[in-house]
This record gives C-alpha cells, sequence and structure tokens, in this order.
C-alpha cells in the first residue's frame, strides 16, 4: 500500500505532466488540508484537495479523474457478483429513479466486472467502460424511469420535458461512474501512473487545434485574456531588457583610461524601445478554422504590445478582417461566422487556396509590411494540389522584418499528400503550433521587441 505522502506527491506530479501549474506551496497547502479533514470522508478530501491545488474551475475536468485514481473510492472486484445484464437493467433503473447515489456506485462497479472485462478469462487484461455501456445500454432506461417517477401523479407537458432532463443528468453521471470504475480497475493492474498518462483527456489548452470540440473551443476563448496578459508580461519584460543595449566597445575603452585601462563602468549602446508591426495572414478554412480563430483573439487581446495590428483572413481570396476583429471582440464565439458572412475571403469554390491568396496578398496589400513589421501566417500549407506560388511568399519574406510560419500539424505531415510545408519552410520559418500551450510559447519568444 502506497504511503500517503507518496500518493500525494505521485497526484501532484500527474496533475503537472497534464498541464496545471502546481508548485511546493500548493503541495504543502494539500497536506495541511488532509491532516484538517481526515480520510473518513472521501468527497471531503476530494474538495478540500481541489481548494488546495487548483486555481479555477476549467482544472476539475483534469482534476477529477486523476484524484479518483489516486484515492478510489474502492479496491479489488465489488463484493457481491453482478448476476446477468437483464437483472442490472432493472437495478439500474430502480436506483435512477430513486437517485441512491451509493447504489449507482455499487451498480458501476458490478457493471465494469461483470460486462466490460476483455482478454483472457477469468483475470482478464483489462475493463472497457465503451462495451459495459454497449451492453448495459443504460440510454434506453429513460421511459423505465419516467414511468417509475409518474406512478400516482400526471404532470404537464413541461414538467415532463424537465423529468426527462433531470433523468439523463442521472443516466450521464452514472456513464461517467462507469468510465471512473473501468480506468480504477485498470490502473490496479497496469498502475495508475500509466492510465493517468494516458486514458485522461488533455486540459484545453494541450488539445489539438485540429481535434479539438465545441466545448474546449469554448474553454480555449475564455482563456485567452488570461493568456495574453501573461504574455504581456513577458514580453514588457523583454523589451526592458533589450532597451539596456549593447556594450559600446570603443566609448567603454575611452572611459577605462582613467582607471588604468581597466573597464569598471562598461558604456552601453542605448536602444529606443519601439513598439513592432504585426500583420496576421491567416487561413480560415474549415481544417484550421479554430486555431486562426483562436490566435486572431490572442493577438487582438495583445494589441497594446504593438504600434500597429493588421490581420487578414484567406480561403482562396484574401481580406482584411482587423474592424471585424476590433468589433467582435465582447463576442469571441463567432468571430468565424463574422468573417464568412462579412468578409470576402471565397471566390468560386470553398477549398483553401494558398498560391492565389498569397499572391493576392503580394498584389493588393503588401503596403502593410514594412522593416519594422512581422508577419504570422497561420495554416496548414495545403494547397489542394495548387501552385503554391513560392515568389508571393519570397516577397512578402523580403519586404518584412521577420516571417514565421505556424502549422497546426505535426512536422511528420508536411511532406505529405498535398502539403507544401517543406517547400514553404525553405523561404521562412516554419513552427509546429498544435495546441494554445505551444502558441502560447511561441509567441512569447518569436515576438519582436
Amino acid at each position: 500500500m502506497t504511503a500517503l505522502p507518496d500518493r500525494l506527491t505521485e497526484l501532484v506530479r500527474t496533475l503537472r505532466t497534464h498541464g496545471l501549474r502546481i508548485g511546493p506551496g500548493e503541495t504543502v497547502d494539500a497536506a495541511a488540508a488532509l491532516e484538517v479533514l481526515g480520510f473518513a470522508d472521501r468527497e471531503r478530501m476530494r474538495e478540500g484537495l481541489a481548494a488546495a491545488l487548483l486555481h479555477h474551475e476549467g482544472q476539475r475536468a483534469v482534476f477529477d479523474p486523476v484524484f479518483d485514481l489516486y484515492f478510489p473510492l474502492r479496491v479489488g472486484a465489488p463484493a457481491a457478483p453482478g448476476g446477468d445484464t437483464a437483472d442490472l437493467r432493472e437495478r439500474l433503473a430502480a436506483a435512477l429513479a430513486a437517485n441512491d447515489q451509493a447504489a449507482l456506485g455499487q451498480l458501476a462497479a458490478e457493471a465494469v466486472d461483470s460486462l466490460g472485462g476483455y482478454g483472457a478469462s477469468p483475470g482478464s487484461d483489462g475493463f472497457s467502460a465503451h462495451q459495459t455501456l454497449d451492453r448495459l445500454r443504460p440510454q434506453t432506461l429513460l421511459a423505465r424511469v419516467r414511468a417509475t417517477l409518474a406512478q400516482g401523479a400526471r404532470g404537464a407537458a413541461f414538467t415532463d420535458r424537465l423529468t426527462d432532463d433531470e433523468i439523463r443528468r442521472r443516466i450521464q453521471g452514472f456513464r461517467e461512474r462507469v468510465g471512473t470504475e473501468a480506468r480504477r480497475r485498470v490502473a490496479e493492474r497496469r498502475g495508475a501512473d500509466e492510465i493517468a498518462r494516458r486514458a485522461l483527456r488533455p486540459t484545453a489548452d494541450r488539445v489539438d487545434f485540429l481535434v479539438a470540440g465545441r466545448a474546449q473551443l469554448d474553454e480555449l476563448r475564455r482563456s485567452v485574456h488570461p493568456l495574453a496578459r501573461k504574455l504581456a508580461t513577458r514580453l514588457a519584460a523583454r523589451r526592458r531588457r533589450a532597451a539596456r543595449g549593447r556594450i559600446d566597445l570603443r566609448r567603454t575603452l575611452r572611459g577605462s583610461l582613467s582607471t588604468g585601462g581597466v573597464p569598471m563602468r562598461p558604456v552601453l549602446r542605448r536602444r529606443r524601445p519601439v513598439r513592432p508591426e504585426l500583420v496576421l495572414l491567416c487561413d480560415v478554412s474549415g481544417s484550421v478554422a479554430g486555431f486562426a480563430n483562436f490566435t486572431m483573439l490572442l493577438v487582438q487581446a495583445l494589441h497594446d504590445q504593438f504600434s500597429k495590428v493588421r490581420v487578414f483572413a484567406f480561403v482562396n481570396r484574401v481580406d482584411e478582417v482587423t474592424g471585424l476583429l476590433r468589433k467582435g471582440a465582447a463576442d469571441p464565439a463567432g468571430l468565424g461566422d463574422r468573417i464568412a458572412g462579412e468578409a470576402a475571403v471565397t471566390g468560386w469554390h470553398g477549398s483553401s487556396d494558398y498560391g492565389t491568396s498569397l499572391g493576392e496578398f503580394a498584389e493588393r496589400h503588401l503596403d502593410a509590411v514594412g522593416p519594422r513589421t512581422a508577419v504570422f501566417v497561420l495554416g496548414d500549407a495545403r494547397t489542394n494540389m495548387a501552385d503554391p506560388n513560392l515568389p508571393a511568399l519570397r516577397r512578402i519574406a523580403e519586404r518584412a522584418r521577420r516571417v514565421y510560419w505556424l502549422n497546426p500539424e505535426p512536422a511528420s505531415q508536411w511532406s505529405t499528400g498535398d502539403s507544401a510545408a517543406l517547400a514553404y519552410a525553405q523561404l521562412v520559418e516554419m513552427h509546429v503550433c498544435r495546441n494554445a500551450h505551444q502558441l502560447g510559447g511561441l509567441v512569447a519568444r518569436l515576438l519582436p521587441v
């Protein structure tokens, strides 16, 4: 049995690997909370550790399953055998109607034990929540539970809808219990560390832009301003350091004559701090729209760090969307719809065409780029077999201070299919940028000061 301090430190280490910023201070607070709360009430332990370790409510989606792995409700198989599927369904319907949380927990354990095992029997190699739920089909019990609740009383249609919503909520809670139980049983065989690393969803800032769902994109939008504040602090610190300048060797040596040739007081070439200009050129086609929209919102939140910011969007035509971005800052979720509805980013077809878009930008908007301008191109560089138009990108790179290309695809896919990424990478710096965590690091490192 793992000692409690080791279990707590393993919990913290796993949370840190999933992107949660937890330092020694929070860990000490968590240990103090456990000492005060005791171990008799597991849910009090959960809430106490969450209060000590987490910084915002969005981190609960990672914390709760990790807590269940390191502080499980039970060990081993359930004390009583689960019986056949029909019996489990009958008991589950009754527990759902009564909202008996203890019974639902016991039924989840029995269902995983009897229906979720796979591999060699009787000691199966693993347990599957998906297999358990596929065989038990709890979602089909709604009508039976509703009939149980409606016995002796008949409500209005509106009340019936509320009842159905409550039953669905209870069924979803049971499904989550089954998932937790399956992870716990597998963790007993393979170790909690391995399951925590492989079976838990990452935080929203570490989810790939290309596969992020609507809920994860919504959470990312909510994180734009906190991330922008952190990046603004880093950029301001870099700007202060850069303003000190480099050593002026000639003036330093001249000043050292008064100290016998020893350069006691280095003389610096003071730099005049100048805020740079920034241009974003964003592919807003369906495959990478979430990545582009989040980056545009982040840059809009950082606009005070630049003397000028201009944003251009394209699919197979280019149009400036700086005004749309500024006007829609209060409604980040609708940014993509506003660009699609009000900007001319498509021609006679809806597929991305980098060559045509880069050429149009070089012909119509090259005045937006100057010697103080950093240009960020956002997109996967997939040309749909069209001409990549390398000369247009070369013209932009020759005029700009720096050009960076942020690509949401892994580097291993840059030479596959219709990708022209490797050809573009010969002209400008191309960086993998697959999630918000990587984007924040790249912005802090690449933006000029």
